[in-house]
């Protein structure tokens, strides 16, 4: 699911500021972007994204206070090569009846006269608890946040799903009627293929009853049904559903396929049967849609 939350923490030397966003991702993946002073408990940072949420792509950004001005990067002067180099210049004015003062412009052009300061030292263990205390609540936040999409999310698979379950019972009450097309076809075919052969009209009858009989979607339904069930119980229950929700509705799509390969032949109650199929499909795939969304 998606969201975002920041937290802000004040500290000494300044304010520690921690975002976390997440996006849509079938599993967990954790991006940590902070400051090289933060390397040492990057571990730490992620094993508290992990042990917070379970799917998303999550980005945590972490901002420390910085003790050089503006943002800037501080110079350090090489005071002993400044005096070495200060030192071969007088020395060589003098030797040489030269009267001359050293340029500070030029000195501070010779290589390794200025460098950058040395990098500022890692955080104390202080500052690294007052960053894990921001983040853990930032991902409070986060999760608030995708506590309320969820919930908005799942009130409309709900609505998708009822319309599978009626659409379900509708099939039921005209699956009777099929049925009975069905045998009737499936007759009347049977003895124009044997005409002028001569066949038991029991045996006939019986031949046409099993055909027709692997044509019935009563078991399709029944297990429609049910799934539509569990799906409105792994969403009642909550928790980490998205993973059970793919397999859930993988199998709903399964009976609506069998369903439509049965009644393909069944005459008009076939075409009605196929059609209020078709729309079981079609809120189906609404649902899985939705569920990609869902922790």
């Amino acid at each position: 699911m998606t969201g975002f939350a920041r937290s802000r923490k004040a500290i000494d030397s300044g304010e520690i500021v921690v975002s976390v966003k997440s996006l849509n991702h079938r599993g967990l993946d954790v991006q940590v972007h902070a400051p090289t002073a933060a390397d040492e408990f990057e571990n730490a940072i992620r094993a508290m994204v992990k042990a917070r949420m379970v799917r998303g792509h999550v980005e945590v950004r972490i901002a420390l206070p910085s003790n050089g001005a503006n943002g800037s990067t501080a110079l350090a002067l090489n005071r002993e090569l400044l005096h070495q180099y200060l030192k071969a210049f007088r020395e060589a004015a003098e030797a040489h009846g030269i009267h001359a003062e050293p340029d500070l412009n030029a000195a501070f052009r010779h290589a390794g006269m200025l460098a950058e300061a040395p990098a500022e030292a890692a955080p104390g263990t202080a500052v690294q608890i007052e960053v894990l205390d921001a983040l853990s609540a930032a991902i409070d936040g986060l999760n608030e946040f995708r506590a309320r999409e969820g919930a908005e999310i799942a009130a409309e698979m709900r609505t998708h799903n009822e319309r599978v379950c009626a659409l379900a019972v509708e099939m039921e009450q005209i699956r009777t009627t099929a049925h009975a097309a069905f045998h009737s076809r499936l007759s009347d075919k049977l003895r124009d293929l044997l005409k002028g052969v001569q066949i038991d009209p029991q045996r006939l009858a019986q031949e046409a009853a099993i055909l027709a009989d692997r044509s019935d979607i009563g078991e399709e339904l029944a297990r429609l049904k049910i799934h539509a069930a569990q799906l409105n119980g792994l969403l009642d229950g909550g928790g980490e559903v998205g993973k059970k929700l793919d397999f859930l509705l993988q199998e709903m799509n399964r009976e609506t396929n069998t369903i439509l390969s049965k009644t393909s032949g069944a005459g008009e109650a076939g075409l009605k049967i196929t059609e209020l199929a078709l729309g079981a499909k079609a809120a189906i795939e609404k649902v899985r849609e939705q569920s990609l969304n869902l922790e």
